[in-house]
């Protein structure tokens, strides 16, 4: 292996069906306790404690204590934006149940993508963003132009701000469900906090998201957008 990364460490830990099925389910926005994870990977709590523990061991996953409460969330962006390319190249999910197929439906409508949109809204929002020339597309990143900088600021998102933190500012990543782009990094962060802070979109249970009659009303007059 000489001096390349062993991605076959990381590879392996993904790779068990339990462990990826707690991996998906903090794609959310919202860290999660180990019982909640347990029965979304439909294992024991002492099992899951078990996974979690070779996840934040191998800096897949962090944990956050509250009191006498732990939640874990995801280690950082890179981590999610590696799920969801993966997720571009896996088989589609086996519907088995009527509520399986209503949370795909939901998913692929809607959701977060760790802390930005996804789904045919993400990809919406990202395709608006690109036509009004808001942004222009390279092959990593977006960028911002003069009229973006405007119609960004005049939406109350600080652009400034942003670009201080030590992240990616407007990455793309690949929407395994629409099989396109959409806008990750802090300006993706920032656009999805301002859409719940102007109630044009709510969180619902399972990292799907929910656009209300004022969020379509809105999206479309301001973007063109039929959701």
């Amino acid at each position: 292996m000489g001096s390349r990364p062993d991605f076959s460490y990381v590879a392996k830990l993904m790779a068990d069906s339990s462990r990826a099925a707690m991996l998906e389910a903090l794609l959310g926005l919202d860290g999660l306790p180990a019982n909640e994870l347990a029965r979304k990977a439909s294992i024991t709590l002492q099992t899951a404690s078990g996974h979690l523990s070779k996840l934040v061991e191998g800096e897949l996953v962090r944990v956050e204590k509250h009191g006498r409460h732990r939640y874990y969330r995801l280690a950082n962006s890179n981590v999610a934006q590696a799920i969801e390319t993966l997720t571009v190249i896996a088989p589609p999910p086996q519907i088995k149940s009527l509520k399986d197929s209503s949370r795909a439906e939901k998913i692929k409508i809607a959701r977060t993508c760790y802390d930005h949109l996804a789904g045919q809204l993400g990809v919406a929002l990202t395709n608006a963003f690109v036509e009004r020339g808001y942004l222009i597309e390279d092959q990593v990143d977006f960028k911002v132009t003069d009229i973006g900088e405007q119609f960004f600021n005049d939406f109350e998102i600080n652009l400034d701000s942003l670009r201080t933190k030590r992240r990616h500012f407007a990455r793309k990543c690949l929407d395994w469900s629409e099989r396109r782009y959409h806008l990750a990094g802090s300006l993706g962060q920032a656009v999805l906090i301002r859409l719940l802070e102007l109630h044009w979109i709510e969180k619902l249970p399972d990292r799907a998201v929910r656009v209300t009659e004022l969020g379509k009303k809105q999206l479309h007059e301001i973007l063109g957008i039929y959701i």
